[in-house]
């Protein structure tokens, strides 16, 4: 009779080789990873709101009002929201904001949306901008006789 050992091998949940790879994709891949997580910058939640009207509201904490400039080109039906950060010459220490430039142009694809209409308010580093809707857009009841 001979004595044989059974020796069961259970790898871990993250081989070796994932997780050599995930560390060397974050070093030598990091421009692209940064970017990725750049793209949705600034946060922008989009709805609308009881009376129908399209509002965009924009989390830009540390921004001023200054920094900010929404242009609208109606012949293009987009409206373009942009930001210049620009580091103050006494930036003060220990604050760290992510607050960075950007530009992000939304467009009216339904062209539902009257863009010579637009209100924007900004507080407290929230920009909220609305936009109403055209009235030839609203749906009509037609009497049938």
């Amino acid at each position: 009779m001979t004595n044989t050992a059974i020796t069961l091998h259970r790898p871990g949940l993250l081989g070796r080789t994932v997780f050599d790879d995930v560390f060397n994709n974050f070093f030598n891949d990091f421009p692209n990873l940064l970017q990725q997580t750049t793209q949705g910058y600034p946060v922008t939640d989009i709805y609308q709101n009881e009376k129908g009207d399209t509002v965009m509201e924009f989390a830009l904490a540390g921004f001023k009002k200054e920094d900010l400039s929404i242009e609208v080109l109606p012949e293009k039906k987009a409206i373009t929201v942009s930001a210049r950060h620009s580091v103050p010459a006494e930036a003060p220490t220990g604050k760290r904001i992510a607050r960075r430039s950007f530009e992000k142009t939304y467009v009216n694809f339904d062209n539902n949306l009257d863009l010579s209409s637009i209100s924007a308010e900004f507080e407290n580093g929230l920009l909220c901008i609305v936009v109403s809707k055209r009235p030839e857009v609203e749906p009509i009841s037609v009497k049938i006789s």
